[in-house]
């Protein structure tokens, strides 16, 4: 098995390097960003570990060019940084796993050999409500062909209403699905992120009935989140 370790404190690079490869791993070490972004996308590996603070370019910026570019090699997040916040965006980028120093050795091997059997995911396919795309590989938002740049959040949080375009969704789902299942932060995040979307998707949504929450036509031109009251949003595509 093929590894690709992403490391700028060289010390810590080669002890895991060395355990990794006694514990039968093929692995290549690099120390900066701009050389992991190159290594990764020239090369073959069945695993990256990522470390995310790192010179020239941050781990996170590193996973997501690989995301942009189709590169869908399984990464494993290695950072000093434990807050739950961290994670989600590790994840929003399109990291596999996370792991935070100081870590079990045991439990890093335990990890890169499950994400080599569960192996690189299949390219998502483009999302498309009306006349707004959205291409997950690419981490890439069109309206009528033209980019829109999402932060990290709106984009997740997008994905998930096109995923489900037509339905109500709750307050709820929306927090367990882009957020985490226990958040405890603001409980009106969800409305701010909303509100973020729909200035930059470039409708205003319109309030309606929750007797309303039925399935809706997208095959419209243009996107518009709806607030269906007592229940949550629904992103549909409006003439």
């Amino acid at each position: 098995m093929r590894v690709l370790l992403v490391e700028d404190e060289v010390r810590l690079a080669e002890t895991v390097r060395q355990g990794l490869v006694d514990a039968g791993f093929n692995v290549e070490v690099v120390h900066t960003g701009p050389d992991g972004l190159w290594a990764a996308t020239e090369n073959t590996y069945d695993v990256i570990v990522l470390d995310i603070m790192l010179p020239g370019m941050s781990g996170y910026r590193v996973c997501e060019r690989l995301r942009e570019t189709g590169v869908w090699t399984p990464v494993l997040m290695l950072t000093a940084k434990d807050g739950e916040y961290d994670q989600a965006d590790a994840f929003d980028l399109g990291a596999d796993d996370y792991l935070t120093k100081p870590f079990s050795f045991v439990v890093l091997i335990a990890r890169l050999r499950a994400l080599v059997r569960r192996g690189a995911p299949v390219r998502p396919a483009v999302l498309e409500v009306g006349g707004l795309t959205l291409d997950p590989a690419r981490r890439r938002v069109e309206i009528d062909g033209e980019e829109t740049r999402l932060t990290p959040r709106e984009f997740a949080l997008l994905e998930f209403l096109m995923r489900r375009a037509g339905d109500a969704v709750s307050k709820t789902e929306i927090l367990a699905n882009v957020w985490d299942a226990h958040y405890e932060g603001p409980a009106n995040v969800v409305e701010v992120y909303v509100g973020y979307l729909r200035r930059k998707i470039g409708r205003e949504g319109r309030d309606t009935g929750a007797s309303s929450a039925g399935p809706s036509n997208v095959s419209g031109r243009r996107p518009v989140i709806e607030t269906v009251r007592g229940v949550g949003y629904r992103l549909v595509a409006s003439d």
